[in-house]
């Protein structure tokens, strides 16, 4: 039990915990360091190429793993670029980037909800055209270490049914958050692979917000104006550290009886209009977040949080080519490793399709999300820290233990409406 006195230190499990069967010669931590640098790089592009005044939820897990997918499917110049993207070098790159996958998908992503902890459901599928045949190298990553579902399927002939049979794959995965992941008309004649996956996530707080104390109040938007928008409050001691800045808010979600700690964290910026310089600082060193973390309850002053809903989708190969990874996406692609013919050769991503939702309230949060294809404390004031997000701010949902980032994005306006 975690003791929830005003000044415990809260200390999260050992690492060794949750990943009790590491496979050898391979630094785990550094691979989760490399996937949370990943997010947020990946985060700072999709905010930018996003509309100026929209919320912004994703999950950079997913595309991760659509990459990590996509990689052991890749051979020469295409593949050193997918390792180069995510950082991994050339020696044991894809064995790492599989070994950390494979952690990722039974571990971290396993349901939590039979033993009380969050739900949480996740599915990868591969469908191809029944003129392919994959490689069973390739089928055994796919199905052993991504646990993902392989279908033959027939784009030649029947294009939309297939495209209605991922979206309702889809759709059932994420509880019905996600209706459309595959837009009309990506999928057509043409195609002959569609790497998808998909994750729901739903969490209920440890120590949930009283509905009788959430009041309408002004939230300040980035062009100077304001909207009334419902606030939760507590008067309860909260997980918050005060930095230069900017403040930190954690809100643990209630554990289950395995070792995995699941939490919101509110990144809040002291500036009505401090949202992308707080974003740069946590783009800027990879071990940003690990330093900026509130691990003690404090007392509270004012505090208030508001309700959100975001649903945000974008089409993630263009953001991918902005940032370098452009060969797997060109007729120079080489997906020789995933089928036993010349065509593999031909073959290349067209396009990556990216959907999340998710919502914040008094209960909890309920999340979803598609893909397819050292630092100084700051000085406590005296007396109670004060916390009202009534300006944009950013959030993530992170596993805590293994410091994995499932789901991250701002708020710059919560009366927008899904």
């Amino acid at each position: 039990a975690v003791d929830c006195t005003p000044s415990s230190l809260f200390r999260f499990p050992s690492f060794s915990a949750v990943f009790k069967d590491l496979l050898p010669k391979m630094d785990l931590r550094e691979s989760i360091g490399r996937q949370t640098a990943f997010a947020f790089r990946l985060a700072k592009q999709v905010g930018a190429e996003a509309a100026s005044d929209a919320n912004l939820a994703f999950s950079p897990l997913s595309v991760h793993l659509v990459l990590s997918l996509l990689a052991a499917g890749s051979k020469g110049r295409t593949l050193d670029q997918i390792l180069s993207f995510l950082g991994l070098g050339d020696s044991g790159g894809v064995a790492d980037l599989n070994a950390l996958s494979s952690q990722v998908v039974a571990v971290v992503l396993a349901d939590g909800s039979a033993s009380g902890g969050p739900r949480v459901s996740y599915a990868n599928g591969v469908f191809f055209d029944s003129s392919l045949l994959l490689k069973p190298s390739f089928k055994e990553i796919v199905t052993q270490i991504f646990r993902a579902d392989t279908k033959i399927v027939d784009f030649q002939t029947k294009a939309v049914e297939v495209t209605n049979e991922v979206n309702s794959w889809v759709e059932n995965v994420t509880a019905g958050l996600i209706k459309e992941l595959l837009p009309p008309g990506s999928v057509d004649s043409n195609t002959r692979l569609v790497l998808g996956n998909a994750l729901y996530f739903k969490g209920s707080w440890n120590e949930k917000f009283d509905p009788s104390q959430t009041n309408d109040s002004e939230f300040h938007l980035l062009n100077g104006t304001s909207v009334q928008v419902p606030f939760m409050s507590s008067k309860k001691d909260q997980y918050l550290s005060s930095y230069d800045g900017f403040k930190v808010l954690r809100l643990p979600y209630k554990q289950g009886e395995d070792a995995r700690l699941f939490s919101m964290y509110i990144f809040l910026p002291d500036a009505r209009d401090g949202l992308w310089s707080l974003q740069e600082k946590l783009n800027s060193k990879s071990e940003f977040l690990t330093h900026h973390l509130p691990m003690k309850k404090v007392e509270v002053g004012k505090f208030k949080l508001p309700k959100f809903k975001i649903s945000f989708g974008f089409e993630a190969s263009a953001v991918l080519k902005s940032l370098g990874l452009a060969l797997p996406f060109s007729a120079d692609a080489d997906l020789s490793e995933v089928v036993d013919s010349s065509v593999g050769g031909s073959l290349y991503v067209s396009s990556v399709f990216h959907k999340s939702f998710i919502e914040v309230n008094e209960e909890g949060t309920e999340a979803a999300a598609a893909t397819a294809a050292v630092v100084t404390l700051r000085s406590l004031p005296i007396g109670p820290l004060d916390f009202e997000a009534d300006h944009p701010f950013i959030f993530i949902i992170k596993e805590d233990v293994t410091g994995v980032v499932l789901f991250s994005g701002h708020v710059l306006n919560p009366s927008l409406v899904v």
